[in-house]
């Protein structure tokens, strides 16, 4: 009986050390926090300015390193950190749409990183690319009246 009430006494306590070991390990590593994750162009001009910044922190306690984002398409080209994001510190993920297309954008980026909780996060950015503007030239009056 002795026996017995030992042997579950002790697997108690393994059983306690080792979700205490689990709880602890769970909060060690980096944590990256982004300040938004869409970026809203609205409307913007034919061949204007398609950069936008992503900004975002590491929480946690390691340093955080950003692997290589990878866009939806060829016309939206991210650029990112290369070196490590120390724990507090904050960086920033470029965006560039090419705005030489006519019509709605709706466009991901998706960034990997050793985060533990969320190690892989999917920036959007959205708006309008607007027509190009048609220019005419004027017509020089030839002072002649039709009848």
């Amino acid at each position: 009986m002795k026996k017995l009430v030992l042997l579950i006494g002790l697997l108690v306590m393994v059983v306690g050390m080792a979700q205490a070991q689990d709880a602890k390990s769970i909060n060690n590593g980096p944590e990256i926090e982004f300040e938004k994750v869409v970026h809203d162009y609205g409307e913007i001009p034919f061949n204007g300015n398609g950069e936008c910044e992503f900004r975002f922190t590491n929480t946690g306690n390691e340093p955080l390193i950003v692997q290589k984002p990878k866009s939806s398409c060829g016309c939206t080209v991210p650029s990112w950190p290369k070196e490590p994001i120390l724990p507090g510190e904050s960086d920033v993920i470029k965006v560039t749409y090419r705005t030489n297309r006519v019509g709605v954008i709706n466009k991901s980026v998706t960034v990997t990183s050793n985060a533990v909780k969320n190690g892989t996060v999917v920036l959007r950015i959205k708006g309008k690319v607007l027509e190009q503007p048609t220019e005419s030239m004027p017509e020089k009056e030839t002072g002649i009246v039709n009848q």
